[in-house]
């Protein structure tokens, strides 16, 4: 059940980012949904083999290069899946910022249980 509403959060978080950044699109919450899944997917498969293939570069940069590799990721859904847009570079760099920042804070709002 979480994984479901975590999904959804995402979703969610997709469709915050063309009113916060006017050069990603998303057609609609059905596409929003598709790119969640497809980033999880690129997260999960491909994100960690471009990290340890540029881990020189990431160490060199102290840690900033990882923005530019969540940027091509991103641009990498969008690339994958029609009605999803990112119009350049800096735009799928502050735009993966932007979703991060925003489904962290909606999981941490909507799923953490209360502590006693």
């Amino acid at each position: 059940m979480r994984l479901l509403a975590v999904w959804l959060i995402n979703a969610a978080a997709l469709l915050a980012l063309p009113w916060l950044l006017p050069s990603i699109h998303v057609a609609g919450f059905a596409t929003a949904l598709g790119v969640a899944v497809v980033l999880g997917l690129i997260n999960t498969l491909i994100r960690p083999l471009l990290l340890l293939l540029t881990l020189p570069v990431t160490l060199l940069t102290l840690g900033l290069f990882i923005f530019v590799i969540n940027g091509m990721m991103f641009l990498l859904a969008a690339w994958l899946l029609d009605g999803f847009v990112v119009d350049g570079f800096i735009a799928g760099v502050i735009g993966s910022t932007l979703y991060s920042v925003i489904s962290w804070l909606l999981t941490r709002l909507l799923l953490s249980s209360p502590r006693s």
